[in-house]
């Protein structure tokens, strides 16, 4: 199994500032990574209840590795501009 990535972080934070609206969809973009991490889950699982020790519990492991690491990414991106949003407001009130 061979995971496609969907663009680099960069990519993504030119996007995020880009749009109007870009915590929209990259939540979006996180719900989805999240519903496919939880199927790798739960497909790992299910081999590893049924004694499966193979290569594809451990490319399915790695992939599921993947999604978690794009999942923090992501996550990282909503929080930054937050954070530089409240630095600014302190920085108004304390120059």
């Amino acid at each position: 199994m061979k995971m496609q990535r969907h663009g680099g972080l960069s990519a993504m934070r030119q996007e995020a500032d880009e749009n109007s609206a870009p915590c929209f969809s990259i939540r979006d973009r996180i719900q989805t990574l999240q519903k496919e991490l939880n199927d790798f889950n739960e497909r790992i699982a299910e081999l590893e209840s049924e004694d499966h020790r193979g290569r594809a519990v451990e490319v399915l492991k790695a992939n599921a590795i993947d999604f978690a690491r794009q999942i923090d990414e992501l996550r990282c991106l909503l929080v930054e501009p937050a954070e530089k949003a409240e630095f600014r407001k302190f920085r108004k009130l304390h120059p």
